[in-house]
């Protein structure tokens, strides 16, 4: 048995989890404790609650926002242990990447729009792919205010939003969006004024010489803009002949094993880049026994020249009818020099990895729900499976927050001393470090 897995095994509670138990009542260690959550029951493949599925999350304050299929939730954080709904804003356009800055929310749109779509009400033009921008300054009342169709821009057929990563631009009065077309080279970046958020346009598209899935941010000392996608990754940098509105391209890395690259980010000190990527493309049993350690792995690179550092394996082998991969991922904000991961990760759950050695990496806490009963369907093989777990795992103010494909939002508290003295912030976008750290 993997030495990792057996230390963890140590620690796990002694109980039978029922089939689509609560996350309270999942497979855990001891040291990863539930807190509340809210129940929103969805499928793609059964349409329980009109296929609504819950994607990435960002923060601002005492709220959550957490993008879905078909629009975007706001929830009141401000007790971790009964967290409350607060709004629902449609914009039937799937994958509800979002981003908040004060009283203003941004969301991808990843799909040409069919003919009578809509957004908060709005017609949405047929064959529109890219941003939606909100006015988010009545929490209960969201109000869409601008758009951005970059499905025609720089050239034809640009592929639209999948992912968006805020940069705020203080000085000049903005916020820029580097965005993620995931099946086009580089980023668009995009200007969304902050005194007249509805003048929102498109600025440029910086090339990195492969596709953009996720783009991670962190300003601070570093200054640094990472890429993730296709064989690997693609670092800018945002000083010196690069800005934060023309980066400067610094190095490409390819990954071997590596297809589907997908998420990025850094340690707070700016130091290590951290990398994963999706074999299957999220929708296949990637984290099987007898899958290659580079299916179900993270991999860590100096930020500066690319060089790998080292790579962290998940320890608890998935099966066949669960969909896996190292999905999203944070890094928590300690000033002990520690480095702590965070990671959602479909059907194995959320987990927590200390990589403080970059060598030896363990994970040091997990949460790991039963299979979803497979409904049949063209995903997995063999008997099919749901497309559900862990869309996003993510550390904010001392507290995980989980946003569940199938289930809605789940909350946990970590209770190890690796996270010791986190910093607490103001607000957070998970892809965007507005500060180092020493």
């Amino acid at each position: 048995m993997n030495k990792i897995h057996s230390t963890a095994s140590l620690i796990l509670l002694l109980f039978a989890a029922p089939v689509l138990a609560e996350h309270d009542e999942d497979p855990r260690t001891r040291n990863l404790h539930p807190m509340g959550h809210i129940a929103e029951p969805a499928s793609l493949l059964t349409g329980v609650g009109g296929g609504n599925i819950h994607t990435d999350i960002a923060f601002w304050g005492r709220y959550a926002f957490q993008g879905t299929w078909l629009g975007f939730n706001i929830r009141n954080i401000s007790a971790p242990r009964n967290p409350k709904q607060v709004s629902f804003t449609s914009c039937a356009g799937n994958q509800g990447d979002v981003v908040v800055w004060d009283d203003i929310l941004v969301r991808s749109w990843n799909s040409p729009a069919a003919f009578g779509a809509t957004c908060d009400g709005q017609a949405v033009p047929a064959g529109f792919e890219g941003l939606h921008i909100f006015d988010i300054s009545d929490l209960t009342n969201p109000v869409l205010v601008g758009s951005v169709d970059l499905s025609t821009v720089a050239v034809p057929g640009r592929c639209g939003s999948h992912t968006a990563t805020g940069v705020p631009d203080l000085d000049n009065g903005r916020l820029l969006i580097y965005n993620s077309g995931s099946g086009c080279d580089g980023i668009d970046i995009v200007e969304v004024p902050l005194a007249n958020p509805a003048a929102a346009k498109y600025l440029r598209t910086e090339s990195a010489g492969r596709n953009c899935h996720d783009t991670a941010v962190i300003l601070g000392d570093a200054l640094k803009a990472a890429c993730a996608g296709g064989d690997g990754f693609t670092v800018w940098t945002l000083t010196g002949t690069g800005s934060l509105e023309d980066p400067d391209f610094l190095y490409s890395s390819i990954v071997p094993g590596v297809a589907i690259g997908h998420a990025a980010a850094f340690t707070w000190d700016g130091e290590v880049v951290v990398f994963g990527h999706e074999p299957g493309g999220g929708v296949q049993a990637n984290c099987q026994v007898l899958n290659p350690d580079s299916d179900k792995s993270v991999f860590f690179f100096d930020a500066q020249t690319g060089a790998q550092l080292g790579m962290w394996t998940l320890p608890r082998p998935q099966s066949d009818i669960e969909n896996c991969t190292i999905h999203n991922f944070n890094v928590v904000p300690v000033r002990s020099g520690n480095y702590v991961l965070v990671h959602g990760s479909y059907q194995s759950g959320t987990s927590v990895v200390d990589f403080t050695d970059l060598v030896n990496p363990v994970e040091i806490a997990y949460s790991d729900p039963p299979p979803i009963p497979p409904p049949g369907g063209p995903f997995c093989g063999g008997l099919g499976c749901e497309i559900g777990g862990v869309w996003s795992s993510y550390w904010y103010n001392n507290f995980i927050y989980e946003t569940n494909i199938t289930e809605g939002l789940n909350i946990f508290r970590f209770s190890g001393k690796e996270t010791a003295g986190a910093l607490r912030l103001d607000h957070f976008n998970p892809q965007t470090q507005e500060f180092t750290l020493p």
